[in-house]
């Protein structure tokens, strides 16, 4: 029980570091956090999942750019659901090898010296410190819990978001492209599930539209405001 306890309090606090540093505030600049705050995440993120935050941001804001065209990284609609939904990590790997295209779009994230020496410089150094740490942790069964962190994002992020919710669920607003929201109640992928609310209104760090759907992601906004710890535009 322990060890399952601590491998959905990780993955959670994952998700809210990609939904809130990496989406909300890095790419669409919809709220900003306190540097201790931002520091946090950028090192949670670094630890758990190795992404650079240049890489993604660039990625994401193409993928609003060309939403479902040929040109969108992780689009069903060009690569198939199946492709997305179980390969979705493997587009975005592709897509992060497109230097032009990341140095042109991941303009304003941090370029700091942990960035240059420490994040992006050894990006797989975090999720290796991660293993040891599990391992101590738990012996052979931190093996366990690492292949679950090391899955999570690539399966629920770059597969559920970017695919299932550009294919199935309902819509709040009638866009130009294919989102979805999958889910009224968006607890588990950190509000992500609100996708097509999201592509409705890229600039608002809130994805909850109606009166009975509930973005995870927006109270933990709204409790760190409360502290002093984020502005929103």
């Amino acid at each position: 029980m322990t060890i399952l306890i601590y491998t959905l309090v990780m993955v959670q606090i994952t998700i809210a570091c990609v939904t809130l540093y990496l989406h909300r505030s890095q790419t669409h600049k919809a709220v900003q956090f306190h540097p201790a705050v931002n520091h946090f995440m950028r090192f949670w993120l670094w630890l758990t999942t190795g992404m650079i935050t240049k890489q993604w941001v660039a990625i994401h804001r193409k993928h609003h750019q060309a939403s479902d065209t040929a040109a969108d990284p992780h689009s069903p609609q060009i690569y198939g659901i199946k492709r997305v939904l179980f390969g979705g990590a493997l587009l975005y790997h592709k897509a992060s090898k497109d230097t032009a295209m990341v140095d042109k779009l991941g303009v304003g994230t941090p370029n700091d010296w942990l960035e240059q020496n420490v994040y992006s410089a050894h990006s797989r150094l975090g999720i290796l410190i991660l293993l040891v740490i599990n391992l101590l942790f738990f012996g052979s069964w931190g093996l366990v819990v690492w292949g679950i962190q090391m899955l999570w994002i690539p399966f629920w992020a770059a597969g559920v978001i970017n695919g299932l919710a550009h294919w199935w669920g309902y819509r709040n607003t009638d866009t130009k492209d294919t989102s979805r929201n999958l889910i009224p109640i968006a607890l588990w992928i950190g509000g992500e599930e609100l996708h097509n609310n999201h592509h409705a209104d890229g600039a608002n760090a809130k994805f909850s539209q109606r009166w009975y759907e509930f973005d995870i992601g927006w109270m933990y906004i709204k409790i760190l405001q409360r502290l002093g710890l984020a502005t929103v535009r």
